[in-house]
Order: C-alpha cells, then structure tokens, then sequence
C-alpha cells in the first residue's frame, strides 16, 4: 500500500453533495489507513473537505501550493506541513515527487490536467505508480466511456487502460491500488534509416 497519495480534485465544492460526501470519506481512509495525503494545499471545495478531514481523524496532510496563491489567502491554515513553490509545473513535479500513489477525485479542468500528465508519465514509464479515480455519483462515467473509446480506437492500449483503476468507494479504490502492479515499460522501437 502506498504511504502517500497525492490527490488531484477541485477547488470548488461542485453541484453534488456526494462530491463533499466522497472528499470527505476518502480523508478519513487516507486517516485510518495512516496514508499521507499530499494535494494542492487550499481550503476551499473539495481540496479543503479531503484534507479537513484527513487532519480530523488524526492523520498527516502535505500541501504543495505556488506562492501566488498564497496571496489569495486560499492556503489550508492547519495542515502538517505546507510547501511553496514557483509555478504550477514545480507544484505537480513536487508531489508527483512526495506521492507513492494517485487519486483523482472530481474536479474541473485543472483536475483533469493533472490527471492525464500523471497517467501520461505512466504510459511512458516515467513512474510505476498507482493511479485511481474516485468516481463519485457518476461524475466519472463520461471519462471512463472515453477511455474505453480510446482503447477500442487503437490510441490506448489494453494494457494502459487497465492503468486505470475506479471506484465509487474510497475503500474499494485504495485496496485496488494496493494490489496493482505497473505494466512492463513500453518499448521504443526504432527504424534505421538508409
């Protein structure tokens, strides 16, 4: 099981309740299973609710924030520890860097970057990490249909799609990543030139 998990999720609460409910139970696994989480570093939306909730149940949450957002005042006042950085690419590579694990939970398009660069990283075989989604209320469902579009179109391979690991439930999600085991890295082939 991965000591750490990086979190990748919205700065807002969303239309749903479900989407605050499931921030919420996903802190308390993190708590209960004693996983750091490491994420954005606000308190606002779900970002704030996974790691309130983290905190309250006794466990460890790391915040990676870019110094011009702690000028908005959106930084989490009582994490365990809050790193700044320069930019939002130092931020990813920061807890890219610090995570043994990823979860994504729903979140608009800064969320969904994040997310695709990790899994990206993954199918180059530039780290071997698990990868989840936390597919509350469905938000998902449009993006896991994409995935198996891609797959059946010949753009992902089988094997890079089974990098994909969902789940409705965070329990159900963090006993998935602690039995993944990363595909072979890809084989670059190359064609001599005559």
């Amino acid at each position: 099981m991965p000591n750490s998990i990086a979190v990748f999720c919205g700065s807002r609460e969303g239309a749903s309740p479900a989407y605050m409910e499931s921030a919420r139970a996903l802190g308390r696994e993190l708590a209960v299973r004693g996983i750091t989480l490491v994420y954005g570093g606000s308190r606002l939306g779900l970002m704030g609710a996974v790691a309130d909730a983290v905190l309250e149940h006794g466990g460890q949450a790391i915040g990676v924030l870019p110094h011009f957002m702690q000028a908005r005042e959106i930084a989490h006042p009582g994490l365990t520890e809050l790193i700044m950085v320069e930019s939002m690419h130092e931020r990813k590579a920061k807890m890219s860097e610090l995570a043994e694990g990823f979860i994504t939970l729903p979140g608009g398009s800064g969320t969904m970057e994040e997310y695709f660069e990790i899994f990206t990283w993954a199918q180059l075989g530039l780290h071997t990490k698990p990868i989840g989604v936390l597919n509350a209320a469905g938000y998902y469902d449009p993006l896991i249909a994409l995935f198996d579009r891609m797959t059946g179109e010949g753009f992902v391979t089988v094997q890079h799609r089974q990098m994909m690991l969902t789940a409705e439930e965070p329990a159900a999600l963090l006993d998935q990543m602690q039995a993944y085991r990363a595909p072979e890295p890809p084989q670059i082939l190359t064609k001599e030139r005559t």
